[in-house]
């Protein structure tokens, strides 16, 4: 993110959003859907230096939700950002995030969640989410002792453990934690 500090408060209401344009129907909608939510990222971005957080903490903030958004969000799940699906944070936390790390740390999760937290606070700010789908998701951004014990029990599994961690907070839509839906 850019650590230009002298933003327009002005020029950062401008912004039009769309939602439909953010769905994924296509192979070829990746790229599109991709820059889209760039565009929307840096203008949370630039919200967040008009509101006269530091460059370096609004980065922090936006990078965890840059990370969450086009790598998990779109890119993994295939998900509109405006379908309000309730537990997508906490598959990115207590799974994903844990095993697509070299090494998941809570304190890093964390950052990245309060990124996840602050970005879902500026959609519903913007009339973009409900507030009923604002509450889940900060609800899951602070499930922390939850996501640090994930992290503890993926460190060990043995044998052929994986596949119980994994149902526990599984990556799959429609399942419950026995993997009926």
């Amino acid at each position: 993110m850019s650590n230009d500090s002298s933003i327009n408060s002005e020029a950062v209401e401008e912004l039009q959003v769309n939602k439909d344009e953010f769905s994924l129907v296509t192979h070829e909608d990746f790229m599109r859907v991709d820059n889209l939510c760039k565009g929307l990222l840096m203008h949370f971005y630039e919200r967040l230096l008009a509101q006269g957080l530091a460059p370096e903490e609004a980065t922090l903030l936006a990078n965890g939700a840059d990370y969450f958004v086009r790598d998990f969000l779109v890119d993994i799940k295939g998900y509109n950002l405006f379908d309000e699906k309730p537990g997508v944070v906490r598959q990115f936390a207590g799974n994903w995030y844990i095993v697509n790390t070299l090494d998941p740390d809570i304190l890093l999760l964390s950052k990245h969640l309060q990124g996840i937290r602050a970005f879902y606070g500026y959609l519903c700010d913007r009339k973009l989410i409900s507030e009923d789908y604002l509450m889940i998701q900060e609800k899951e951004c602070g499930m922390i002792s939850f996501y640090e014990g994930r992290i503890v029990s993926f460190w060990g599994i043995g044998g052929e453990g994986f596949s119980a961690w994994e149902m526990e907070c599984t990556l799959k839509d429609g399942l419950n934690a026995t993997g009926r839906a």
